[in-house]
């Protein structure tokens, strides 16, 4: 008889848990039991790893085996314990002696021919593997270069089952494959290719200086989502913290390259209007896997043709755009992944697209029908409302002279952000769109009466929800920012008033 164990990392969601693998080799009849809450994928382990055992020239133990997951309450799913299971399994049945594993997790998945696959989600798992104190790994050699994004761990790469054996019976050095050459990030598209659509550009600015939502109105062919699909270009690269979790999520999707590095610019997802309530916020059976929301997050989520989106995957977006969170109850537990996004929303007029010009076949009913799936509790939440006309000639072919670039509006947004960050010093937010309505109301920062006399009405006569009297105030203050100045005046709330309900205050 005899017993052995090692370390390695599960995944709930975007969470890592260091999980002790345990194995139990005793007389009997041949057979392999896994215990501790296996999913589907961890049961169908026993076959793979005997077979890449077999194969990697190991004997397999002709005995009893029992291997327990600790903690035994958490679930476990995936393939990524495949390797701890199979070095446990010969450390138990006196084949292989673990010492040098002291210290170290192993994750992966094994072929049958023994290979080492990669697993998604290593970034997470080596983040969680510093928080429990674990300071080496090995991984498969395909995560390597992900793996090493984590400072604090010592990766260690392998690319067969064979050659970590060798590794724990005879200290034979894993080998470090050459690390995947690093293209640069392909340059996203530039507000320069963009003509007219002046008040268009304004809010893009104000969304991008105060991370605000936007909605574009207007017919086909005005620029709309010309200019959604410019806003990551103008929007400051993601800090350390923003950069890991948007990183650990696209690595958990499975969308990461062989050449990973951390995710400084801003994410851009763009789902068909085709696309399912799952799609969109995540799902999945078992546990939920992350969706375009949570692949957006710190950065754009973009939908165009809006009211074509189902009424169900529109409105499932009301509570993460308040709490920055999305939260899926499965039958097998609970997960969370991050979702603090900007929304773009892009629609037409009227089915047709017309509009009000002559050539439209909407009745008014049609028209209201069409923009009523965009919800009012959904809108509510939309800082930023625009109608977008027809370009016209002058600003097509370039009379109006260039446009502004990226690169030099971006100089515009650093600096509004600098100066928010700077306002809002010490109360746990950096950006306007952040700011309590406690705050924006309260001293040192309360407007002046005179200065939100026209709000204040609008608010009186129930135009106007509490809620969009706040919002009110944030976009003051970021065309305030904008603008380099120090506080708003009451044109600049009648502007906001403006962009806010698309009518004029």
């Amino acid at each position: 008889m005899g017993y052995a164990k090692v370390r390695s990392v599960g995944l709930i969601g975007l969470e890592g848990h260091a999980v002790t693998v345990e194995a139990h080799v005793a007389s009997g009849l041949p057979a392999l039991i896994i215990s501790g809450l296996p999913d589907a994928s961890l049961n169908e382990s026993r076959d793979r790893v005997r077979a890449a055992l077999v194969n990697s020239d190991e004997d397999w133990p002709q005995k009893r085996i029992t291997v327990n997951l600790l903690p035994a309450d958490l679930p476990k799913r995936g393939s990524g314990f495949d390797l701890g299971l199979a070095v446990v399994i010969l450390g138990a049945a006196g084949q292989l002696p673990l010492a040098r594993l002291r210290g170290a997790a192993l994750v992966g998945e094994l072929g049958l021919d023994g290979q080492i696959r990669p697993v998604r989600g290593v970034l997470p798992m080596v983040l969680a593997a510093v928080s429990a104190g674990i300071r080496r790994m090995i991984v498969p050699a395909g995560n390597l270069a992900e793996a090493r994004l984590v400072p604090g761990m010592t990766v260690l790469a392998a690319a067969t089952l064979r050659e970590v054996v060798e590794f724990i019976r005879a200290g034979v050095a894993l080998p470090d494959p050459p690390t995947p050459e690093i293209a640069d990030e392909p340059e996203g598209p530039d507000l320069a290719d963009v003509f007219g659509q002046q008040r268009g550009r304004f809010a893009l600015e104000l969304a991008a200086a105060g991370r605000h939502n936007l909605a574009y109105f207007g017919p086909p062919g005005a620029g709309k989502t010309m200019l959604a699909q410019r806003l990551p270009s103008i929007l400051p690269p993601l800090g350390d913290a923003d950069a890991l979790a948007v990183t650990a999520v696209h690595s958990i999707a499975g969308a990461l390259p062989a050449a990973a590095r951390l995710i400084r610019r801003p994410p851009f997802q763009a789902p068909h209007h085709t696309a399912s309530a799952a799609a969109l916020v995540g799902g999945g059976s078992g546990l939920a896997r992350p969706g375009s929301l949570s692949l957006a997050h710190a950065g754009v989520l973009f939908l165009d043709e809006s009211p074509h989106f189902s009424s169900v995957a529109l409105n499932a977006l009301r509570q993460p755009l308040e709490d920055g969170w999305v939260t899926l109850s499965r039958s097998q537990g609970t997960t969370r992944y991050p979702a603090r996004i900007q929304l773009v929303l892009a629609a037409n007029p009227c089915p047709c697209g017309a509009g009000k010009d002559a050539s439209c076949s909407c009745s008014p009913l049609a028209r209201r029908t069409y923009l009523n799936r965009l919800s009012g509790p959904l809108m509510d939440r939309i800082d930023l409302r625009v109608t977008l006309s027809p370009v016209g000639a002058a600003d097509l072919l370039g009379d109006a002279g260039p446009q502004e670039s990226s690169a030099e509006v971006l100089k515009r947004i650093i600096a509004a952000r600098e100066a928010a960050a700077q306002r809002w010093s010490g109360r746990g937010f950096e950006v306007n769109a952040a700011a309590p309505g406690a705050v924006l109301r309260g001293p040192p920062f309360r407007l002046a009466s005179a200065v939100t006399v026209d709000l204040v009405q609008r608010l009186d006569r129930g135009t106007l929800s509490a809620r969009g009297y706040d919002r009110v105030l944030r976009i003051a203050w970021s065309i305030v920012d904008v603008s380099g100045r120090s506080s708003p005046t009451r044109d600049d709330v009648n502007e906001a008033l403006e962009l806010r309900t698309g009518v004029a205050g």
